[in-house]
């Protein structure tokens, strides 16, 4: 395959309100249909009305619905187009002073527009792709990717396929909208002014210009991405989940899981934890055991049968859950001071270690995609604890962790730091 990239020359500078389609057409009539016009997302966006003058920290703010990292000014991104860039895409570069330029509203739409200007006015099927410079996480320097395509089938996919040798392909899925992107980069250059290229040879486009293959499908899903979540993330992504599907977990990930909370800070360099990874028959028991003691313990409240059923039938969230672990704080190795001030600040730290140690745990599984939620039960009945799991008197029971992996997607959280703050 011989493939030939011509910069497109002449158009000068975009406006908001410009017709893209009919400025590209007259800057190379030679259109033919087959090739594929690269388009800058800035000069979409411009002709889209999509500069603004606001400044940038405010426009990447806007822009982000998550924060996937930071590392000194730089803030990794994932936009409502589910792109993961840096800064949001937001430029600030070859536009008027004070303004920055956004990223378009619906890239695949613009680019099916652009075609559709030039096939009006040609008569020939030009596939369109809008482009963006990315940096990448493990290389460094940037590249030009396609967040927008029209006319070109994005990915092809060689999976079931043989190589030379036999051997069926299991994983070869090549982003060719990428790679087109990239390579009309080479011909536009970075600084020229040039707003786009065209790439001819490459065949076959898909001649489906009605947005059906798009950018989208090069976005990789939330839940399948292997490092969706940046250090800051992963601390506000955690949540309480209460319904989790039937999947089991991987033994790996619990195991990762407890690794993390044995790390977690303690007193006098001490371990003080344990994790009874509970089976489902013990699991059985324990959950029957601890449902009796909460009805004697409501009926001592002065609750009737039926009012106490009922809060036992609401609150026994740990049933059929596909794994249960219970987190025991191990207190043998505190210090014993004679005086009651310093044995309480001793027991306390203890007690916070155990915290940290369980939070360690459930943000290690978040990190996996696996659900969790801790709940006080054993801490209100150690001793049926210790009974059914055979602890030591040594070892305290702190709640149960429910996990899994969830059932649904679960709810954005609301501002994690109103009403926790306090200036004094």
């Amino acid at each position: 395959m011989r493939i030939q990239i011509d910069p497109v020359v002449g158009i000068g500078e975009i406006r908001d309100g410009d017709d893209l389609g009919a400025l590209l057409a007259a800057a190379m009539p030679d259109l033919a249909t087959g090739d594929v016009l690269v388009v800058s997302s800035k000069a979409v966006a411009k002709a889209e009305g999509q500069v603004v003058a606001i400044p940038r920290d405010a426009a990447v703010a806007a822009e982000a619905m998550s924060v996937v990292a930071r590392r000194a000014g730089t803030r990794i991104v994932r936009t409502r187009h589910g792109l993961v860039l840096a800064a949001a895409g937001v430029d600030e570069s070859n536009t008027a002073p004070g303004t920055v330029v956004l990223l378009p509203t619906d890239p695949d739409a613009s680019a099916t527009r652009i075609s559709a200007g030039i096939r009006n006015l040609l008569g020939v099927d030009v596939a369109v792709i809008v482009s963006d410079t990315a940096g990448r996480p493990w290389r460094r320097g940037q590249t030009d990717i396609a967040i927008g395509c029209a006319g070109l089938t994005p990915l092809l996919d060689l999976r079931g396929q043989t190589d030379q040798h036999g051997r069926v392909l299991t994983v070869t899925l090549t982003a060719v909208a990428d790679e087109l992107a990239a390579a009309a980069d080479l011909a536009k250059g970075k600084s020229s002014g040039c707003p786009a290229a065209r790439v001819r040879g490459w065949q076959p486009i898909s001649g489906d210009f009605a947005g059906t293959n798009t950018s989208r499908e090069l976005v990789r899903a939330r839940d399948e991405d292997l490092f969706a979540y940046g250090p800051h993330e992963l601390l506000l992504a955690r949540r309480t989940v209460r319904e989790f599907d039937d999947r089991p977990v991987p033994a790996d990930v619990v195991d990762r899981a407890l690794a993390a909370g044995g790390v977690a800070p303690a007193p006098h360099h001490t371990r003080p934890w344990r994790f009874v990874v509970v089976k489902p028959r013990t699991a059985t028991v324990l959950l029957d055991e601890l449902a009796q003691q909460w009805r004697t313990d409501l009926r001592g409240d002065g609750l009737d049968e039926d009012t106490a059923e009922r809060r036992v039938s609401r609150g026994d969230v740990l049933r059929d859950v596909p794994g249960l672990i219970v987190p025991c704080l191990d207190t043998s190795a505190a210090h014993d001071y004679p005086d009651s001030r310093r044995a309480t600040a001793e027991e306390r730290m203890f007690w916070l270690a155990g915290g940290a140690a369980i939070q360690n745990l459930l943000l290690s599984l978040t990190a996996d995609g696996v659900g969790s939620a801790w709940v006080s039960s054993t801490l209100f009945a150690p001793e049926v604890a210790r009974r059914v799991l055979r602890l030591e008197e040594h070892l305290h029971p702190l709640g149960a962790i429910a996990f899994g992996y969830p059932k649904r997607n679960v709810p954005s959280r609301e501002d994690p730091v109103a009403d926790l703050r306090l200036d004094r």
